[in-house]
């Protein structure tokens, strides 16, 4: 079993930015493949971010189209944490933000991610 946290969450202005991290303390993250998703109120959902293993230590970062640009991925190399660094953020990225993790699935399908966090809010307004 993989337990994930996020924090780094919190209420910004338009144009602000924010970095979410997601922690395990029982076991590296480095062997599993990650995403960020996130769930507005009434929406299914959605992906965000990932990152995947394509072999060794090297990975590929895959952004949805409304992020790209401006929210960015990284995991350290220890491979206990993931963050998401978000600039210039827009009240339509209001919503909780979710960490998951899967052992083998490479993409941006919610139901084939094995584990996640509990989520953490994300308020963009003036």
């Amino acid at each position: 079993q993989v337990q994930l946290v996020e924090t780094g969450g919190g209420l910004v202005q338009p144009g602000d930015s924010l970095r979410l991290s997601c922690a395990t303390s029982r076991r590296t993250l480095s062997t599993y493949n990650m995403g960020w998703f996130r769930q507005a109120p009434g929406k299914e959902r959605e992906f965000v971010a990932g990152i995947g293993r394509i072999n060794g230590m090297t990975y590929a970062a895959d952004y949805a189209d409304s992020v790209k640009g401006r929210f960015t991925i990284s995991r350290d190399v220890a491979g206990n944490t993931m963050s998401l660094q978000m600039n210039n953020l827009k009240p339509e990225d209001t919503a909780v933000y979710y960490c998951a993790a899967t052992a083998l699935y490479i993409g941006r399908l919610p139901d084939r991610y094995d584990y996640w966090g509990q989520g953490i809010q994300v308020t963009v307004s003036s």
